[in-house]
């Protein structure tokens, strides 16, 4: 990891970030980012949660060449959707610009376009194995002759109705980071039948448990979902 960003309501730098992953505590439930970097004709496209996206994308890419951008996220705009959703039962229809921007890639394509970049983009969503998923995609990317990968994670709360659904997203963030592919060193991620020996992070969920370990020195972090079992390693 060559570059990364990070952005949620009260932490918009990397030193309170880092200050908030070795302690952290509760953050607003609310909140978007100013995006000053997209044009604005692009930018009242996008709500609260595609603000977050693109601020770390935007951030972690700088001036860097154009490369392949993986966009993570387990819910997406769930928000947006419920909306057109209760359009459809008073109105008997939706509109279809709504509708455009409701879908899991519409972030990117935003974003893509905003930047007349024509790299490879992708959306994934993988439940609980979203973080890791966005892993392997970007490590496929690489060891298919990309230079360089950017993936970019985030969510926010769900909407009310949903609440049984609720996960440990408690507040809208997003982080984004920048991979180089490397001969020597760099990361690994495999996965396998859970053992007794697999430990679960208890403070942080999956996003930023990940984001921790790769701002950190340790050389492993071992995470369980169901019975599999994700070894995230870094390489000397």
């Amino acid at each position: 990891m060559v570059r990364w960003a990070a952005w949620a309501p009260g932490l918009t730098d990397s030193e309170s970030w880092l200050r908030w992953l070795a302690a952290p505590f509760p953050l607003p439930v609310d909140g978007k980012p100013a995006l000053a970097a997209m044009p604005a004709m692009m930018r009242r496209r996008l709500d609260p949660l595609g603000r977050v996206a693109l601020e770390t994308a935007y951030t972690c890419q700088a001036d860097d060449d154009a490369c392949p951008v993986v966009l993570a996220s387990r819910h997406g705009e769930v928000g947006r959707s419920l909306t057109l959703l209760d359009s459809l039962v008073s109105e008997g229809q939706v509109s279809p610009a709504s509708f455009s921007l409701s879908v899991h890639n519409a972030i990117g394509a935003l974003y893509s376009i905003a930047r007349h970049d024509v790299q490879p983009y992708s959306a994934i969503a993988a439940g609980d194995e979203t973080v890791e998923a966005a892993f392997v995609e970007a490590g496929g990317l690489l060891a298919d002759g990309a230079p360089a990968v950017m993936v970019v994670v985030y969510d926010e709360p769900l909407p009310a109705r949903y609440q049984a659904f609720a996960d440990r997203v408690t507040f809208p963030r997003g982080w984004a980071c920048r991979l180089e592919a490397t001969d020597t060193g760099g990361l690994s991620l495999c996965t396998g039948e859970a053992g007794r020996e697999c430990v679960a992070d208890g403070v942080l969920p999956p996003d930023l448990a990940a984001l921790a370990f790769l701002l950190s020195d340790r050389p492993a972090y071992t995470r369980r979902v169901g019975v599999r079992q994700w070894q995230w390693c870094r390489h000397d």
